[in-house]
C-alpha cells in the first residue's frame, strides 16, 4: 500500500506533529479498540486522551536534550475499526502497520487494549523475522484463552510467542496464573517485578537485533498511573519507566505500542500525561 488506510476523524494531534506523512520518520496512529476488556473497559478513548494531554508537555526534553520541533513525525489519527469484530480489526491494524514498515518508517500505536499489539506485530515479523519483543506489563498475558476466548488482551503475548515465533522479553510482571508463570519461565526471558535493572542486564542480548516495544501502562504502579483497565498494585514508578526508556536509545528499536490508558478512571489525567511523556521520549529517541 502507498498510503495510510482511511482513518476516523481525529479531534487533535500529538504535540508538534508535522503535516507531511511522506517526509516523516515516525508515524503515530490510534487504535480505539477495547472489545476484550475483562475488568474495566474504556481504553478505546486512550489515544485521544494521550493526544489531549501532550500540550501540557514541553517540546524540549531535559532527558534527551532534544526537541520535538526538530523531530520528523506525523500523527495519522485513529484507525476506523469494525466495531466488535476482533479478527477484522486485527487485520486493519496489521495492514496499517505494514504500510508504515513498508515505507521504512517507525510506527507508534496508541491503544486501546493490549490485543492491538498482535496486529502490529504480525506486520513487524514480516519485515524483521528475528524480532525481539520487549513486553513491559503488570500481567504476563500468556493465557491460552480468557473465559473461552482465545484472542484476548490476556492472551496477546501467548500468540506473539506461539503464532509469530518472536523472542519475548517480559519485564515488570507481577500478576500471572500458575500456568502462565511456568510458561514464561520455560519459554520467555522472564524478569518479574522490575524493568530498569533487568533491561540493563538483558542489553547484550538485544544490541544486534531489531527490537519492538510493547508497553502496557499498568506496568507502572497505580499510584502513578491509575487510569487503566486492570490496575495492579506493586508496580514500578514513573521514574523507573523513564530511566528504562533511556536505555532503549542504545538499541535498534523499530516500532512500539503504548496500550491500556483508560481515561474514565484517570480523573486527574496523570496516566494520560505519563503516556504522552513516554511517547515524547520515544519520538526523540527514534525520529
Amino acid at each position: 500500500m502507498s498510503k495510510m488506510p482511511e482513518k476516523a476523524e481525529c479531534g487533535s494531534v500529538y504535540l508538534a506533529a508535522g503535516t507531511d506523512y511522506q517526509a516523516s520518520r515516525a508515524v503515530i496512529f490510534g487504535v480505539p479498540m477495547d472489545y476484550t476488556a475483562s475488568h474495566r473497559p474504556g481504553s478505546r478513548s486512550g489515544p485521544q486522551a494521550i493526544r489531549a494531554a501532550s500540550p501540557g508537555l514541553e517540546e524540549y526534553s531535559i532527558y534527551s536534550g532534544k526537541d520535538l520541533r526538530d523531530a520528523c513525525f506525523y500523527d495519522a489519527g485513529d484507525l476506523a475499526l469494525p466495531m466488535g469484530n476482533t479478527a477484522r480489526s486485527l487485520a486493519v491494524i496489521e495492514d496499517a502497520t505494514e504500510t508504515i514498515f513498508a515505507a521504512k518508517k517507525f510506527p507508534i500505536l496508541l491503544g486501546g487494549e493490549h490485543l492491538v499489539s498482535l496486529g502490529a506485530l504480525r506486520a513487524a515479523v514480516k519485515h524483521y523475522p528475528k524480532l525481539a519483543v520487549l513486553h513491559f506489563d503488570a500481567h504476563a498475558d500468556l493465557r491460552t484463552d480468557y473465559l473461552g476466548e482465545p484472542y484476548s488482551h490476556a492472551s496477546v503475548m501467548y500468540h506473539v510467542y506461539t503464532e509469530l515465533g518472536a523472542e519475548l522479553f517480559q519485564f515488570g510482571i507481577r500478576s500471572a496464573t500458575r500456568e502462565e508463570e511456568a510458561f514464561a519461565r520455560e519459554h520467555t526471558h522472564y524478569y518479574p517485578f522490575h524493568v530498569f535493572a533487568p533491561l540493563k542486564e538483558a542489553m547484550p542480548l538485544l544490541v544486534n537485533r531489531p527490537v519492538y516495544l510493547s508497553l502496557d501502562i499498568d506496568v507502572v504502579d497505580p499510584a502513578f498511573a491509575p487510569g487503566t483497565g486492570t490496575p495492579e498494585p506493586g508496580g514500578i514508578s514513573s521514574v523507573e519507566l523513564l530511566e528504562a526508556l533511556a536505555l532503549l536509545r542504545h538499541l535498534p528499536v523499530v516500532g512500539m505500542d503504548l496500550v491500556e490508558v483508560t481515561p474514565v478512571y484517570d480523573s486527574a489525567g496523570i496516566t494520560a500525561m505519563l503516556a504522552a511523556k513516554v511517547i515524547r521520549e520515544i519520538i526523540l529517541a527514534f525520529a
